[in-house]
């Protein structure tokens, strides 16, 4: 595995170096998500804050401002922070309804976001709203089966992979995927052991292909 960088600082993810400070993490949640999609990962980074022994912060972020959205299935979930772009490492982003795919002032700040070191990821048809933002044109990118073609003619280039890794942009297939993402970057950032850690307590383990640019 390469070394890269997020935010400008050194992360190394081969040998015995590993992020010396904390890996700052926002999901951005917004009416009509899928559960899973943010609820997957968030349980991944959260595990490996508090059993794995990893520097990990997270929040859940709203654009604009904080205040409680309405998941796909109906659940509730009260958000307590507005999204700042250029306020993290990592940036998730869920799928679940399109209401982000007609967002131009949230494509902007994602454009505006990886631009400043962030690096932005998608879970299912999250990566949609990515390739909406014109993040995914040209790279290797994934998402759901079911949303792989359209992908494919907005200019990603589709890989058969769970979760695909090129670099500063990150996607993943669908909705259960999003647990396999968030284990991959707390691989690539944390260490193989912390993602043991965290794959213990959780009894699962990570499955399907994660390619690499």
């Amino acid at each position: 595995m390469p070394a890269g960088t997020f935010g400008g600082r050194r992360c190394v993810s081969t040998g015995k170096e590993f992020r010396n400070v904390a890996l700052r993490v926002q999901i951005l949640m917004y009416d009509g998500v899928e559960e899973q999609d943010f609820i997957g990962p968030r349980d991944v980074l959260g595990h490996a804050a508090q059993a794995g022994g990893g520097q990990v912060e997270t929040a859940l972020v709203r654009p604009s401002e904080g205040g409680e959205v309405t998941c796909f299935f109906g659940t509730r979930v009260v958000v307590p922070s507005a999204w700042e772009p250029t306020g993290a490492d990592l940036l998730i982003v869920p799928g679940g309804g399109d209401l982000l795919i007609h967002d131009a002032d949230v494509h902007r700040d994602l454009v505006r976001a990886q631009q400043a070191g962030v690096v932005v990821a998608g879970v299912c048809t999250g990566v949609l709203v990515l390739s909406a933002a014109g993040l995914t044109k040209g790279r290797p990118c994934t998402t759901h089966h079911l949303a792989k073609a359209d992908l494919a003619a907005q200019g990603g280039k589709v890989i058969d992979a769970r979760v695909v890794d090129d670099g500063d942009l990150v996607t993943a297939g669908g909705v259960t995927s999003g647990i396999d993402l968030a284990l991959w970057m707390v691989t690539r950032e944390c260490g193989a052991t912390v993602a043991a850690r965290v794959e213990s307590v959780m009894e699962y383990e990570q499955r399907g292909v994660v390619w690499r640019s």
